[in-house]
C-alpha cells in the first residue's frame, strides 16, 4: 500500500520558476518512491481553477493547506498578504493539531537595487515574526544542496 503524504508549496508568483523546479524535481523522486510505497504529493495554487468561488479563492487555498502534511513556503523580495496569510493558516493548524510541518526558506540570489521597493520591508517583518516564534529559517540559493537537490523529509 502506498503512503500519500501532502506537502503544500507556497510562494509569491516572483518565485515561479522555483516552484516549477520543485515540481519538476518532485515527479521525478516520487518515481524512486511510489517502488517503495511513498508518494509525495505536491499541492500548488497554480493546481486551482481561477474561477469564482462561494467566498474567496484564498479560502480554498487555506482549506487545502489544513489538509497537508508538509508546509513549505518560498521567500524572496516580499511577503504578500497572501503568502502571510497562509503561512498563518499554516501555523495555526500546526499549533491545533502539530501539522503541518512547516518549513521557511529565503532566496539569496542577486538582485538590481532598482528592482526594490517598499515590499522589501514586509520581508524583513515577516522575519522578525519568525524569530519571535523562534523558528529558524533556511536560506537556499537553488534545489540543488551539496550536489544533490533537496526535498523536505516525509513522514
Amino acid at each position: 500500500m502506498t503512503q500519500k503524504t501532502k506537502l503544500f508549496l507556497a510562494s509569491s508568483a516572483e518565485l515561479e520558476a522555483d516552484r516549477r523546479q520543485f515540481e519538476i524535481f518532485l515527479n521525478r523522486k516520487n518515481k524512486d518512491w511510489i517502488e517503495k510505497g511513498a508518494f509525495l504529493e505536491l499541492v500548488i495554487w497554480e493546481d486551482f481553477l481561477d474561477a469564482v468561488s462561494q467566498t474567496r479563492l484564498q479560502d480554498e487555498y487555506n482549506q487545502a493547506i489544513r489538509g497537508c502534511d508538509i508546509f513549505v513556503m518560498l521567500f524572496f523580495t516580499k511577503v504578500g498578504k497572501y503568502t502571510e496569510e497562509e503561512f498563518e493558516t499554516a501555523f495555526g493548524q500546526f499549533k491545533a493539531t502539530n501539522k503541518p510541518v512547516i518549513f521557511t526558506y529565503f532566496k539569496d540570489a542577486p538582485i538590481s537595487t532598482g528592482a526594490l521597493n517598499d515590499d522589501v520591508f514586509s520581508l524583513l517583518q515577516f522575519k522578525k515574526k519568525l524569530g519571535a516564534l523562534g523558528h529558524f529559517s533556511t536560506v537556499y540559493k537553488n534545489w540543488i544542496i551539496a550536489g544533490k537537490p533537496w526535498l523536505p523529509p516525509c513522514r
